[in-house]
């Protein structure tokens, strides 16, 4: 059994980084080239093609990573699928052991990989370092909880009809080697988060990182478990793009278990999986429901935190917000007095003040937290349903001055007046927008 789940931890101050973390993992390959890692080594592809990997705030070549064959993959399961029969065998405690291993290293060259994760997604330098200390947390937290895995007895006289006379013993067991694909946006924390459980539960893993992202996954994953002492084949890391290698690592005949989080990708790979075990987290319409005896201010300052932290590139990011006037609620006498301002009056103007308040700028300068979105498809996309929504009525309260974009950096948006047929109202926007609809008694605000 694999269990999952991510937890928010407290964050830590780092420990000074006493060699670098790629020299010491024999990761690069050159100045800006990268290894994949198969079966407890680092090494170039026999492709010999690398993946480039750009910066999405200046659109600069920053790294490459291997393109990998299908017979390196093949590599990879078979090696996992040795390791994982020995792995299966070994006490918890050792697990354990192997898990507060790397997050010893992980905290070690805490700010080695948060420059590593700023590079390739423009996470914000203080936001990525937290990612970091965060799931090195988690590394830990499964330790602990994972020493406590355990089983159930059951007696036969809680069926209808029997008498206690039997015993029934539930064990919990490894299902073997597991798939994990993480996100871009969250490259090491949900990386974190499928590999700790699945390892401490008796598991191997085969990586494949996000194509932005994947030198994250190759120093902040691979390099800590190599450098804590995992197993050959426990976990392997490849790389490439997924158009041409994801189907064959998600439907791999030795592919026990698949963990993918990402967008409509997801169905894809469902599709593809058969009778594979799926963990899936996909993409989504989070709403937040605002009542009217709420505190407005309270709420404004979490709404435009839950939207915009990571430029609004978060699939558990607050996109809409549902504003509940007091003739809703059916109350007598009503909740709102004649001639007193509406949810809507009073909640709207602290949201546009909390929004102002938002620095936009690269994400190495201090204090920013917008930043640039991915990539130039992604910066494409949003720009396009700001716009169709503008076109069809919609009103655009900020920017001041009108839609702001420079590069992939689109400055926060937040339109009134959205309707349906709008494509801000059926698809997500991924990205640093809000909106609202006409003031009736359900409001839906959008954010990007």
């Amino acid at each position: 059994v694999v269990f999952l789940f991510v937890l928010a931890m407290g964050v830590r101050a780092d420990q000074p980084v006493c060699a670098s973390l790629v020299q010491l993992a024999g990761v690069k390959d050159s100045a800006s080239q990268f290894n994949m890692y198969i079966n407890g080594q680092f090494r170039p592809s026999t492709s010999e093609r690398m993946q480039p990997v750009y910066a999405p705030f200046n659109g600069s070549k920053v790294y490459e990573v291997p393109a990998c064959t299908q017979a390196e993959i093949d590599e990879a399961f078979e090696s996992a699928k040795t390791a994982q029969k020995a792995w299966s065998r070994t006490p918890l405690w050792k697990r354990a052991e192997l898990l507060k291993k790397a997050a010893a290293k992980m905290r070690e060259h805490a700010n080695e990989i948060a420059e590593v994760m700023m590079n390739e997604v423009a996470k914000p330098r203080k936001a990525a370092l937290q990612e970091v200390l965060r799931t090195a947390d988690i590394f830990e937290y499964t330790a602990e909880e994972g020493v406590r895995i355990a089983g159930s007895l059951l007696t036969s006289d809680s069926f209808p009809g029997e008498k206690r006379n039997k015993l029934a013993l539930v064990s919990r067991v490894p299902l073997g080697v597991l798939v994990a694909i993480p996100p871009y946006n969250y490259p090491l924390n949900l990386a974190g988060s499928k590999v700790a459980p699945a390892l401490m539960a008796g598991n191997a893993l085969v990586m494949k990182p996000p194509s932005q992202g994947a030198v994250t996954g190759l120093v902040g994953v691979a390099a800590v478990f190599h450098l804590a002492g995992a197993p050959a084949g426990l976990l392997s890391v490849v790389t490439g793009k997924g158009a041409e290698i994801g189907d064959y690592i998600t439907q791999h005949q030795h592919a026990d278990i698949i963990s993918f989080t990402g967008g409509s990708t997801g169905i894809r790979v469902a599709r593809g999986a058969g009778m594979v075990p799926l963990q899936m987290e996909l993409g989504g319409k989070d709403p937040a429901v605002v009542l009217p005896d709420a505190d407005m201010e309270l709420a404004a300052a979490n709404i435009v935190k839950g939207a915009f932290s990571f430029s609004g590139q978060r699939c558990t990011g607050v996109k809409i917000v549902v504003v509940v006037e007091p003739e809703a609620m059916g109350s007598a006498p009503p909740l709102r007095p004649k001639g007193k301002e509406s949810t809507l009056d009073r909640l709207l103007p602290l949201i546009l003040k909390h929004t102002r308040a938002l620095k936009a700028g690269h994400p190495a300068e201090e204090g920013v937290e917008i930043t640039a979105v991915i990539d130039s498809k992604s910066a494409d996309y949003i720009e396009g349903l700001v716009k169709d929504a503008v076109d069809k009525g919609a009103s655009l309260l900020l920017p001041e001055g009108g839609f702001r974009r420079e590069g992939n950096l689109i400055h926060p948006v937040v339109l009134t007046g959205i309707r349906a047929g709008m494509r801000l109202v059926y698809e997500e926007q991924f990205g640093p927008v809000r909106r609202r609809a006409p003031p009736y008694i359900y409001i839906y605000i959008y954010i990007y």
